[in-house]
């Protein structure tokens, strides 16, 4: 199997840990979607990363939907469970997080690809609303608890490190871990995990 991402995409992050957690052996093949020679679009119309090539050659794209396909393709460390009732929370969480990445790519597009006198300073706010709100919303669900769900880690807790370490990497701003101390606790346990380690983006 072949990954198309890049190294500083959070949601490629998201799948390349999945993979890691879960023993599975697949090849990062790198691209830039904002290149104006990208061939992305051969493999995903939507032009989009990750995009996930099997062995037959076809496709499959969307970070939740390959998270969701290589879980399923080990025993090791079950990430989604079974029981429909948790695999909704899990999934929930993910969705939590992957809209803080959401809003955080759209700010910074307004931010980094308007000229200066286009740029919406209320589309920004507006963005940056929701990141502080869902902060809030994992910080609750959170609690005292180990890990997002459960008593070991799953694709919640995955998608929430992705999306606090993208806070870091992109909006060093945004002061989430002097607010939300369960938050960082969780972050920092995440980061002594080889996947973690591993798929770091570089230096900005």
């Amino acid at each position: 199997m072949k990954l198309i991402g890049s190294l500083t995409s959070p949601y490629v992050r998201k799948v390349r840990i999945v993979f890691s957690e879960k023993k599975v052996d697949v090849d990062l093949e790198l691209e830039n979607v904002w290149a104006a020679d990208s061939k992305i679009t051969n493999s995903n119309p939507l032009g989009k990363v990750p995009c996930l090539i099997l062995e037959d050659g076809e496709a499959i794209y969307d970070s939740r939907v390959i998270a969701e396909y290589a879980d399923a393709l080990s025993p090791v460390s079950k990430l989604i469970p079974g029981d429909n009732r948790e695999r909704a929370s899990v999934k929930t969480w993910e969705t939590l997080a992957d809209g803080i990445m959401d809003a955080g790519i759209l700010a910074r597009l307004e931010r980094t690809w308007r000229p200066a006198e286009q740029q919406s300073s209320a589309w920004v706010d507006r963005q940056m609303g929701k990141i502080d709100d869902a902060l809030e919303e994992m910080s609750e669900k959170l609690a005292e608890n180990t890990w997002c769900h459960g008593n070991q880690i799953t694709l919640a807790d995955i998608a929430t490190g992705c999306a606090l370490g993208y806070l870091l990497f992109r909006f060093p701003d945004v002061k989430w871990q002097a607010k939300h101390l369960n938050l960082d606790r969780l972050y920092q346990k995440l980061l002594q995990r080889p996947s973690f380690i591993e798929t770091e983006p570089p230096a900005a």
